[in-house]
């Protein structure tokens, strides 16, 4: 199973510190920071105890760097169902103590063990079973299931007074502890990766040493798949909880039927290349790739205990020595996210892009563009590249994501418009490398230059509007001259992107020209420079009075239309809008 990350949630910037060592232990968290009183977080919030609550209802983990009494009273209505809780823990403003409160069944107190290590403390574990007995019984080790916690109450409590217990089967975590072990106890620990019935003096524990293979899925439907795989699991007495992972060729990344099994088991998925797998010296699965592949995932001296063909789809099992960490096996299935970072830096991200270059194993991007989305964190790699090489970055950044890294490809603004996410689908459309068609690829929006400058104005886009780019690099001059003058015509109000730069200098000049044959000379413009970032600035002026040397590389000139208004402020600023209702 897979852990989900925790949130990190501080009220003042002292704890910031702290809450950012925490953060890079555990990739994927988010730092909830106090409005107002806290900068720089991943996520800002008004109010504690709604957020903690609504963290605690959806089975988040919960690290709050605060008092414990506050956590205590705030959560105390939702306690109900000890087996539902999330781990929450409470570490001191200045790392000095780590106090696991709720989740132990879900781990709190490893957790807490993390933490402190992470700290450089000794943890605040007051869990008698956990201080007596040296192991955490309620929640074992990764790699190990408890098949029935609801047993495992009452089971320690006859611990703690005094009975003994027999272990059957092999987990040093449980030879290896204080545990009261005689060979003639009436209470059982029962360590296998069968589907054997529990009982209230067994607790049964599933060692996740199960490698299920695929292979030949191309024309399996999902459904298919599933009940193929529940069958031989079923055949094979194994429990379902015993399965460490599912393993395929890469030639099969993002077969839904891959996709469709990992779900129903909530187990990760990985491949190997073909020259990886081992070689069978068996004539009976000779036949049977996925015998193959179940073997290379298991390691050695494993051996397979069930496999089946049904047409031409293989699936088979093999079962490894030790429990297997199925991230550590083969690669997974590449990603490949196209985030949008804004304007500016980390105030204009949205949650998802933040989370997305949390995640990430690679950022890929223009330097400039890489700096703004912030710093990374340990095991992160960064790519630059110049800001003129979008397709070629485009090919990078899916030749990584093929090998199985997840990379974000970052852009300014929105990345789809005028941006890197137009050039990663172009490279796949036009170089159609079948590697590249098993990514998991995903655009996350960002917040555009014409909405940051709208914003900062008031609402020049509150009625019809388009876009479009100056810059001929890409498209003929004669294409923007045709769509200036259409979008005159219609009375649009027009957002222009890339108006001058450089080699580019007579462009913006001509298409004011253009405008200015249908569009009063009085019409409002504004100019946002450098939105979001140091040294922004917004102005506006008329369309007669706007001189190609206005603007730069950085703005983002808006055109009012017909109907556009200023609004004077009281001490000389305006409000620019247009009106919802058209009047013609």
């Amino acid at each position: 199973m897979n852990r989900i990350p925790p949130a990190i949630v501080i009220l003042g910037q002292n704890s910031l510190p702290i809450a950012k060592k925490i953060s890079a232990h555990f990739p994927g968290s988010q730092i909830y920071g106090l409005i107002d009183r806290t900068s720089n977080t991943d996520i800002n919030f008004s109010n504690f105890g709604e957020t903690l609550r609504e963290l605690f209802a959806t089975e988040t983990p919960i690290i709050a760097i605060c008092a414990a009494g506050i956590i205590i009273r705030t959560l105390a209505p939702l306690l109900s169902d000890k087996r539902a809780e999330p781990p929450v823990l409470a570490v001191a403003e200045d790392g000095s103590a780590v106090v696991p409160l709720l989740g132990g069944l879900h781990g709190v107190n490893d957790l807490a063990r993390e933490i402190a290590a992470a700290l450089g403390v000794q943890p605040a574990i007051t869990t008698t079973g956990d201080i007596r007995f040296r192991t955490a019984l309620l929640s074992p080790p990764q790699g190990y299931y408890l098949a029935n916690p609801e047993d495992a109450k009452t089971f320690i409590s006859n611990l703690l007074a005094g009975a003994k217990v027999r272990l059957e089967g092999a987990a040093s975590w449980l030879s290896e502890s204080n545990l009261p072990i005689a060979p003639d106890a009436k209470l059982t620990i029962r360590v296998t990766e069968k589907a054997v019935l529990p009982a209230p003096d067994c607790l049964v524990y599933h060692p996740q040493i199960a490698a299920v293979a695929l292979a030949n899925l191309s024309n399996i439907q999902p459904e298919i798949a599933v009940s193929c795989v529940r069958e031989l699991v079923a055949k094979t007495n194994l429990a379902a909880t015993a399965i460490a992972g599912f393993f395929a060729l890469k030639d099969e990344m993002g077969n839904p039927a891959l996709q469709a099994v990992a779900e129903e088991f909530q187990v990760p998925v990985r491949f190997f290349n073909q020259s990886e797998l081992v070689e069978l010296n068996s004539i009976e699965f000779i036949e049977n790739q996925a015998a193959q592949i179940a073997l290379t995932a298991a390691g050695a001296h494993s051996q397979v205990v069930g496999y089946d063909r049904p047409n031409a789809f293989n699936c088979a099992i093999a079962l490894a020595t030790q429990p297997l960490d199925a991230r550590a096996i083969g690669v997974s299935r590449g990603k490949l996210a196209i985030v949008g970072t804004g304007p500016g830096g980390a105030p204009w991200m949205s949650p998802e892009v933040k989370e997305i270059l949390r995640e990430a194993t690679d950022w890929v991007g223009y330097k400039f563009y890489l700096d703004l989305a912030g710093t990374l964190r340990e095991g992160q790699k960064r790519h630059d590249s110049d800001n003129r090489e979008e397709i070629d970055r485009a090919r990078f950044a899916l030749d990584l994501a093929a090998s199985g890294k997840s990379v974000a490809v970052v852009s300014s603004g929105d990345p789809g418009i005028f941006a890197m996410a137009a050039a990663v689908f172009e490279a796949i459309d036009f170089d159609a490398k079948p590697e590249w068609q098993g990514i998991d690829i995903r655009v996350a929006p960002g917040i555009s230059a014409m909405q940051a400058a709208a914003a900062a104005i008031g609402a020049p886009l509150g009625h019809d509007f388009c876009v479009i780019s100056l810059s001929d690099i890409l498209k003929p001059w004669e294409v923007i001259e045709q769509r200036i003058a259409a979008a005159a015509a219609a009375d649009l109000v027009m957002a222009f992107y890339n108006p001058i730069s450089k080699q580019r200098i007579w462009q913006l000049a001509r298409a004011i020209e253009i405008l200015l044959q249908t569009r009063d000379p009085k019409t409002p413009v504004i100019l946002g420079r450098n939105l979001g970032r140091p040294g922004q600035s917004v102005r506006v002026c008329t369309l007669g009075e706007f001189q190609p040397e206005d603007a730069d590389m950085r703005t983002l000139v808006i055109v009012g239309s017909s109907q556009t208004r200023i609004i004077p402020r009281k001490y000389g600023d305006v409000w620019v809008y247009t009106p919802r209702r058209y009047e013609k």
